[in-house]
């Protein structure tokens, strides 16, 4: 059984992981991929996104470099050294170096990715010791809630793809 405090925060790790699926969602609206993050220093979300790959036409336009770069302009500095970052899915190797170069203090992530996560399930790149910075990691907050947004995004497309001529994309969810 947890203690209080520790129960408390788990709460408030699973109220931040809410403002993700929201982000989430709202990419999942616009026909992203519904993958969503937000950057909390002390009590605040200092930035919010969902990603935008396919709107801004931009690779690198995931949801947790979207946030990190709003992070970094709101408190001016891109060293967010007291940042916990919130993740629907567990970040690819790109965001999880974003989080070492951005200096991250907390990573919080619900479902693992089994095919693009750098963080545990490819990599570990957060706890390298190859790396000048290390990123504490707590996963599978919401983690039923934030695999089953991507599985059924992924199964519409696949239904979506057998019906028309639309491009498939592939994805273990």
């Amino acid at each position: 059984m947890l203690s209080e405090s520790a129960d408390a925060r788990m709460k408030a790790h699973e109220g931040w992981m809410r403002e993700a699926l929201r982000a989430a969602r709202d990419a999942q609206a616009r026909d992203e991929v519904p993958i969503g993050a937000c950057v909390v220093v002390g009590q605040e979300m200092v930035a919010v996104s969902g990603n935008r790959t396919r709107t801004d036409c931009d690779p690198t336009a995931h949801a947790e470099i979207i946030a990190l770069r709003g992070a970094a302009r709101k408190i001016g500095n891109y060293r967010l050294s007291e940042a916990i970052v919130y993740s629907t899915i567990e970040p690819c190797a790109m965001c999880a170096g974003a989080l070492i170069q951005a200096r991250v203090k907390l990573l919080v992530y619900g479902a693992q990715d089994d095919r693009a996560g750098a963080v545990h399930t490819h990599f570990q790149i957060c706890s390298s010791d190859q790396l000048n910075h290390r990123v504490e990691v707590i996963e599978g907050v919401l983690e039923s809630e934030c695999r089953e947004l991507m599985q059924e995004f992924f199964r519409a497309r696949r239904q979506s793809s057998e019906v028309g001529d639309q491009k498939s994309i592939s994805s273990d969810f």
